[in-house]
């Protein structure tokens, strides 16, 4: 039996883990932290946990902030950062921050069961978004954000970001759709969303904007 504990602000995301891991007997939710502050005063209640589902971005204290406190007082919890962010800066504080492991939110219940099985026989699961984002980062190291030194987040899905990578290799819309086994519609608005979020309004400012964020 995994006995798990989520940190999820988002009350629709924190019962779609829920309903996740009631798919399979071999996991037992405990309970679940609206932020990093309740987290960690659950956890000084009952800290039989083996395994932590860690949201990054939540008020009174962040995923990055209340893993590291998690390490520093319960060492033998292993936690997996849970998140739709998958840019490379937060990678970097991720690592830093020492999570176990690395998936994305709207990752099956199948493959979430499979990350905390690897990640309680001393594996690293990684969403195959992360793991190609990570090579990026390892290949050309990222200095943390300073003051003086902002970079913009764009909350970027990892299918969206998925589907920028094939405009940027010249693929068409059909042509997308096929690879990534989806309707030439719905790739026609994730592509509206992209740019939505990256303030632009055609293909090419959309890809230059995403080069210059090393979205792609």
């Amino acid at each position: 039996m995994i006995r798990l504990a989520v940190a999820e602000d988002n009350p629709f995301l924190a019962d779609s883990i829920r309903e996740k891991c009631s798919f399979f007997n071999d996991l037992k939710l405990k309970f679940i932290g609206i932020n990093g502050i309740d987290l960690l005063e659950k956890l000084a209640e009952d800290s039989n946990i083996d395994v932590i589902l860690m949201d990054i971005q939540m008020p009174e204290m962040n995923g990055i902030e209340t893993t590291r406190n998690v390490k520093k007082k319960y060492p033998q919890i292993k936690v997996v950062m849970l998140t739709v962010f998958d840019d490379e800066e937060n990678i970097f504080y991720e690592i830093q921050a020492v999570a176990d492991g690395y998936l994305l939110k709207d990752e099956s219940a199948m493959v979430l069961h499979q990350g905390l099985l690897e990640i309680t026989n001393g594996g690293a699961p990684m969403s195959p978004a992360i793991a190609l984002k990570t090579l990026k980062l390892l290949r050309n190291p990222l200095t943390p954000s300073t003051p003086d030194s902002e970079q913009e987040t764009f909350e970027l899905s990892a299918r969206e970001i998925n589907v920028l990578e094939q405009l940027s290799e010249g693929l068409n819309y059909k042509e997308i759709a096929a690879n990534l086994l989806i309707s030439a519609g719905t790739v026609r608005k994730h592509i509206e969303n992209t740019y939505k979020k990256l303030h632009v309004h055609n293909k090419v400012e959309a890809l230059k904007v995403a080069q210059r964020a090393r979205i792609i």
